[in-house]
């Protein structure tokens, strides 16, 4: 007898991944999408449970104990990553364990997730341990497939949404639909907090970056993650965030050809932020790639959260497009929701090679200006910046590095160029024939092995060398130093110090 209909597991590998950053300075997320699944699908009347391997660091033989433990119908893969781009590495670690379970368990094996969204042939035929898999969000077509007494070839082909296996040939059948509008409060009714795992108290193990937290080891946990919107408008050539609407069959996606946002009400929202407060987690990241875009949906709710008695406490962070920030009165608003920091996408200091890949984004923008008037509002902010993006150069680059120190922002965060799956630049590269990952760990941006994209003026090397040195020189610059100082204390400028001396080897 089954004690579950589906176990939704979220696999881990930070060492490979992140190095040494993984002991102490990477973020531990709360598994997004393995929380909306698990509700979804136990608010009509399925048994759900979650284990997030990653958070509690299980073996592969702890996972199968667990498995064992609650004997599901299904076991689920959701593999995603804490940052939205960064699903394609966690396939590392989830194809080892999934590797590992099909060796003890005749129990069907699933995925969702970025990169099988993007990529589901090719995923299917090269990993023998999943039976099949979601080719978008997966809400309804997991739903269908709850609803079988028998999961094989017979019944997987009348599944929408899925990519499957009938003997040696992978079979990928019609889209199904993502969740509407109009329905996002009812078959996406939120997150099952309940269900992860804690030490002491709920969310525990679970910790926010470190620039989230002041640089204070102290306030990075219990943390959460929510959304309030999925998806994005635009279309962006590094990004693929907008893989998940995927509503085609193509052998590969591309995340710009699904441009489409859905939200939740924002009463809705509201009410997973009461439940936070009374799980006692107040640092929270607002996950949404474009969260200051609809004024009809974020106004309301940072005007209730500024009337919330927990407001005060609340120290949460949000992304928006530079552009959509521009007014005080707005800036005010977020601030008295208690949204301290706004991460940016700047991406490059050099306009030509900004427009290129962000379908003029922010094109009359005086980025400084901007900056400044949300210092001006008592909110710090997080610049994102790419390094080697389709015309960048060396002097390009330093336009950007230049840039980003005469903004002095109290985080900062950059990237080399990655040719994601899911991603406009994947496929061009596919296309071209430039030489792509053929690890998933190649994928990471942290990682010894990293393969992020050349350009035509550097090689990959260089601009990964030049991206790890840019983090070093921002982050021992005596104007920032000063910065944390003085907003934050000496001991958050100790704690840089210490960051910076862990590094990062590569090949």
């Amino acid at each position: 007898m089954y004690k579950l209909d589906i176990l939704f597991i979220s696999p881990g590998n930070t060492k490979n991944i992140y190095q040494d950053l993984s002991k102490k300075y990477t973020t531990i997320e709360p598994p997004t999408w393995s929380l909306l699944l698990a509700e979804s699908c136990r608010s009509i009347g399925y048994k759900v449970g979650i284990c997030d391997a990653n958070a509690e660091g299980l073996t592969k033989e702890e996972v199968y104990k667990r498995v064992q433990d609650l004997n599901p119908r299904i076991i689920c893969f959701v593999v995603y990553g804490q940052n939205v781009n960064a699903g394609s590495v966690n396939m590392s670690g989830a194809t080892y364990l999934s590797n590992y379970l099909k060796t003890c368990t005749n129990i069907p094996i699933c995925y969702v997730g970025s990169h099988v969204q993007a990529l589901p042939y090719k995923t299917l035929k090269e990993e023998k341990s999943i039976d099949f898999a979601f080719t978008n969000e997966g809400v309804y077509a997991l739903r269908n497939i709850l609803k079988l007494d028998n999961i094989d070839n017979i019944t997987l082909k009348n599944i929408k949404g899925i990519v499957w296996r009938d003997g040696d040939k992978i079979v990928i059948n019609d889209s199904e639909q993502i969740v509407p509008r109009e329905k996002m409060d009812t078959d996406l009714p939120g997150y099952a907090w309940d269900l992860l795992p804690y030490k002491d108290t709920p969310l525990d193990l679970y910790r926010a970056p470190m620039w989230h937290a002041e640089y204070d080891e102290n306030k990075r946990s219990p943390y959460a993650a929510i959304q309030t919107s999925l998806g994005c408008q635009f279309g962006c050539d590094f990004c693929m965030i907008n893989i998940l609407n995927r509503n085609d069959t193509k052998e590969v996606g591309v995340a710009s050809d699904y441009s489409f946002m859905r939200y939740w009400s924002p009463d809705f929202i509201i009410n997973e932020f009461d439940k936070l407060h009374k799980l006692g987690v107040y640092t929270i990241k607002i996950t949404d790639e474009l969260f200051l875009f609809n004024k009809k949906y974020y106004g309301p709710l940072c005007e209730t959260l500024s009337k919330r008695p927990y407001v005060d406490k609340l120290t949460m962070w949000a992304y928006s497009r530079i552009d959509t920030v521009r007014n005080p009165e707005l800036l005010k608003l977020v601030r008295s929701a208690g949204i301290k920091w706004l991460a940016l996408g700047i991406e490059s200091g050099d306009k030509t090679v900004r427009l290129e890949v962000s379908k003029g984004k922010f094109q009359e923008v005086d980025i400084k200006k901007v900056v400044d008037q949300i210092h001006d509002a008592g909110i710090n902010v997080m610049g994102n910046y790419i390094f080697g993006l389709p015309g960048d150069s060396i002097e390009s680059m330093n336009k950007t590095l230049d840039l980003s120190v005469e903004l002095c922002t109290a985080g900062w965060n950059a990237y080399a160029a990655m040719a994601l799956p899911g991603s406009k630049l994947y496929k061009t590269a596919l296309l071209k024939g430039t030489p792509l990952p053929e690890k998933y760990e190649e994928y990471s941006f942290f990682g010894k092995h990293t393969k992020n994209l050349p350009t035509d003026h550097c090689t990959s090397t260089e601009i990964l060398a030049f991206r790890d040195n840019a983090f070093l020189q921002y982050h021992t610059n005596p104007k920032f130093l000063k910065l944390i100082e003085e907003r934050f204390g000496i001991d958050q400028v100790n704690n840089i110090k210490e960051m910076c001396k862990v590094k990062i080897n590569r090949a």
